[in-house]
């Protein structure tokens, strides 16, 4: 069973073997090592819990930097120019133990535009034993003058299969039992983080009376809608009752249900349709349940259905502003009302 530590923790990568997903950084990096020919500015960019910082941490090691060679700076509390002045003194220091000193800054984007232009003259001219690593979630907010004097490497995020069977394989390693659909619940909450992913891994865990979940209790932990919300809700839409569709909203925000994830989950079963409708792909639906498999293959096969592709539009319009109002729930409500009110 898990203990106090945090499983992203526990199970981080250690080594460029150990990365999921990054071979084409990994590569290029490993390549960089062997060969002798280390950039001395690189910036990792790329969706949160994707793996980073984690791999500068594992670069830092590969290129022989010691712990205590090795500074990790968060930029978000490390901003102003005086932070950067402090840190660009430090630079000109050499290493304690290694033959580089690395400085990973997290969150780069946040410095002020003073703090950039302070470590641009130590980007363009950098002592030969120092290696910056600066890792953003917005690249577009980091200056095209700091940009260009690194070398970028662009990071995936992970696809939900990657991630299940992420899932599945720390789960086991915790001696815990969850099932492909259980896990594939915890993959589709996670958004594409690998961190998410093991955060809400160790949730179900820590919930459970005994070593192992049902996709009911994953699905209560994560917020997620039962299968009968969305089946309801896309009857709603094929029939254009928009009554039923604000019903199934209200039922939804009175279970308590994540919106975000009941609008993802949603777009995952109208794209679904819509695919199953246009091409002689067997597998779109193989992996719902035998209940929604029935059902949307009838609304695949009515080509008079109201769920194509501008409905798809008009939800992943609702899917962006969902979560950015007041009422989480009210960007679909005026979907549902759009799409199904008479004219």
């Amino acid at each position: 069973m898990t203990d106090h530590v945090a499983l992203y923790r526990k199970y981080r990568p250690e080594a460029f073997k150990d990365v999921r997903n990054q071979d084409h950084i990994v590569s290029v990096l490993e390549g960089a090592v062997n060969k002798g020919n280390i950039p001395h500015a690189l910036l990792f960019t790329g969706s949160r819990g994707t793996g980073k910082t984690t791999v500068a941490r594992i670069f830092a090691h590969a290129i022989g930097a010691k712990d205590v060679d090795i500074y990790e700076i968060d930029g978000a509390s490390n901003r102003k120019i005086e932070h950067a002045r402090e840190l660009l003194e430090q630079v000109h220091t050499h290493p304690y133990e290694s033959p580089y000193k690395v400085y990973i800054i997290d969150e780069v984007h946040m410095l002020t535009k003073e703090a950039f232009n302070a470590l641009l003259k130590t980007l363009e001219e950098p002592p030969e034993y120092v290696v910056f690593i600066l890792a953003t979630t917005e690249q577009d907010k980091v200056l095209d003058t700091i940009i260009s004097r690194c070398q970028v490497f662009q990071f995936r995020a992970p696809g939900r299969d990657v991630l299940r069977d992420t899932v599945l394989s720390v789960a086991k390693k915790e001696k815990f039992k969850l099932d492909a659909e259980a896990a594939d619940l915890i993959a589709t909450a996670a958004d594409g983080s690998f961190r998410d992913a093991l955060g809400v891994t160790q949730k179900v865990i820590m919930a459970s009376d005994g070593d192992k979940a049902s996709v009911d209790e994953v699905a209560h932990i994560v917020g997620a809608p039962k299968t009968a919300l969305l089946l309801n809700l896309i009857s709603a839409l094929h029939e254009k009752d928009v009554e039923k569709g604000l019903q199934v909203v209200q039922d939804a925000v009175d279970a308590h249900v994540d919106m975000k994830l009941f609008v993802r989950l949603l777009l995952e079963r109208v794209r679904a349709i819509i695919l199953a409708r246009h091409t002689k792909n067997d597998e779109v639906l193989s992996g719902y349940s035998e209940e929604e498999q029935k059902l949307f293959g009838e609304y695949a096969k009515d080509l008079k259905s109201p769920i194509h592709s501008h409905l798809l539009l008009r939800l992943l319009s609702a899917s962006a502003e969902t979560g950015k109002t007041y009422l989480s729930h009210l960007p679909l409500e005026l979907a549902v009302v759009e799409l199904c009110a008479p004219k």
